[in-house]
Formats: structure tokens, sequence, C-alpha cells
């Protein structure tokens, strides 16, 4: 019997298993981690009627039923369950659920993309080097492929008897992440476990931003983290998270602003002096620009008793 082409477009009834396993372990609206460690799914009833954001963490995300679109920067993605999304670094994202319903659900698997996993497998795979790349994108999107949507759908066939879970799990794992490096995004995958990568470097820098975002940007220290001339880390950085080092921290600064005004009673000139704003006026306006509500709209809607935040 002919063994099917990887590339192929995903067919209707694996996709329909992915999406029934999918339902079976997440019984509600939200992101569960699974027993195989790395794995979760996730479910939607709702669409979002405004962008919803977060950080991205390296990952690949498999859509089984509805439509989502994500924002990086500039740069806007939509991916359905005909389309796969890589993730290679952390990244600031805003997204959408386009099309979901009760009867029909936003059902996603994503499973976490481990660095020393990763160049463990691609060490095997590639003996001789690494593929050369010249795109140092921190994110893909490809056409889904067959063989690593069933992967998937093994791997969540294993989650309700725990043994298998344990000891057969992973070993699925390791079958999805290296159909996923012999793939189309399998080149940028691949620089995840590569320490001296572009996407890598700029990741050391990513991080930096990350515990620090509420501290000043010394760019010549970034580069220096980076080991790049200021120029080129520039370049590369945006090349990999579509923005400069400023947006991405001013990203970082906001998207932190508003979870200290949904969890604390901090008002908000004392939430923008905690993530970094010397000035209130400057975090007001780049606050209303970036959520399309002004910080005081959305601190009362979100501390009303019964009231959900708009993203």
């Amino acid at each position: 019997m002919p063994h099917p082409d990887p590339l192929l477009p995903v067919d209707a009834a694996k996709l329909a298993r992915l999406g029934d396993l999918i339902r079976q372990h997440a019984p509600y609206d939200a992101e569960f981690s699974l027993r195989v460690p790395g794995v979760a799914v996730a479910r939607s009833t709702r669409t979002h009627e405004a962008l919803v954001h977060s950080v991205q963490t390296p990952a690949l995300c498999i859509v089984a039923q509805g439509n989502k679109s994500v924002h990086i920067g500039t740069e806007a993605y939509a991916y359905n369950p005909q389309h796969m999304m890589v993730y290679a670094v952390n990244l600031p994202i805003a997204f959408q659920v386009t099309n979901a319903s009760a009867a029909e659900p936003f059902l996603t698997f994503k499973l976490d993309l481990e660095p020393q996993r990763i160049a463990e497998l691609a060490l095997k795979l590639y003996p001789n080097g690494l593929p050369r790349t010249q795109d140092n994108r921190g994110v893909q999107i490809t056409e889904a492929q067959t063989t690593i949507t069933d992967a998937a759908v093994r791997i969540l066939e294993t989650v309700a008897n725990e043994r298998e879970a344990q000891w057969i799990g992973p070993m699925l794992v390791d079958e999805l992440l290296m159909r996923l490096l012999l793939g189309p995004a399998g080149s940028m995958v691949a620089q995840l476990g590569q320490v001296e990568s572009n996407p890598q470097r700029v990741g050391r820098a990513i991080e930096w931003i990350q515990d620090h975002f509420d501290e000043p940007l010394n760019i010549d220290g970034l580069a220096e983290l980076a080991h790049m001339g200021v120029s080129t880390f520039h370049a590369h950085f945006k090349g990999v998270t579509g923005m400069s080092p400023l947006q991405f921290q001013k990203n970082l600064r906001l998207q932190e602003a508003r979870r200290l005004m949904v969890s604390t009673v901090m008002d908000a000139g004392t939430v923008s002096r905690q993530v970094g704003y010397a000035s209130a006026s400057q975090f007001t306006r780049e606050y209303t620009r970036f959520f399309g509500s002004t910080p005081r709209r959305d601190m009362n809607q979100m501390r009303s008793p019964g009231e959900m935040p708009a993203n």
C-alpha cells in the first residue's frame, strides 16, 4: 500500500479525528496541558470582537476546526485547518478567533518546541550540517502536512492511558518533531537548537527585554549580547520579530500594564510607572492606540462586577 505524501493537504477524516480528541481533552473554553510533556489543546466557542494580546513561546500550532488571525508587528497571518503556525522565538502577538460557535468550536493542538531536543534531533537528521537558509523570521505559516496531523492524533490517543502517555507519547512527539524538521519549516525550526544562529542570538536579546521591560533600552548592550554590530542587530531583530526592539518593549510594557490593571487595585498612573513609563500622558496615548480604549475606561470595565475585558 503506498504511503501518503506528507505534503498533501490534510484529509477530512484526520482533521475530524483530531477535532474529536481535542474535544475530549478540552471540555470547555480554555487551554489544557496534557500528560505528554509540552502538549496542550485549546477550545473556544466564541469569536473575538477585538484583538487578544499575549506572548507566544516557541511552539507548533495546528488548527483542527475554525479560523484564527494572528498579528505580529505589522504582519498579519490567517490560519485554519489547512495551515500550521510555527513560532521559533518568544513573540508578543495579538490574535482573534474569527470562526467559532458552540456547535463548531475553534479547536487547536499545540506542541512546545524545546531547543535542546530540537538540536539533538536535527543532528541525527542532518549529520553533515543544517540546510542553509536566508530566512531569519521567528514565525512561519505553512500548509498543514498530513503526516504531522496524523502524529498529533496518535499523541492525543495516548493521553487517556497514563503509562502510554509516559512512555509512548514522547516517542510520538519526537516523530512529529522530525517530520517538522524535514518539512517546509524545517530550516527555521532547526535554528532553535543552534546557539549561534541569528534567531537564537536575537532570542537572547528578546529574553533580556522580557526580563527588564521596565528599564530603558540599551541597544549597544543588546547588540553585544547578541554578538552583533548595532546596525546588524537592528536588521536581524526586525527580521525575526517583525518589529524594532523599542516596539517590542512597548508591546510588553502595555500588555503587562493591562494585566496589572485587571489583577491589582493600582490606578493607571501607578501602573504606568510600574511598567517603566516616565510620562502618564505618553502611557495613555500609547495604551489607547494599542488597545483601542483608554486605561481608565478599560480599568472601569474590567473591574466592574460581572464584566469581562474587551480583549
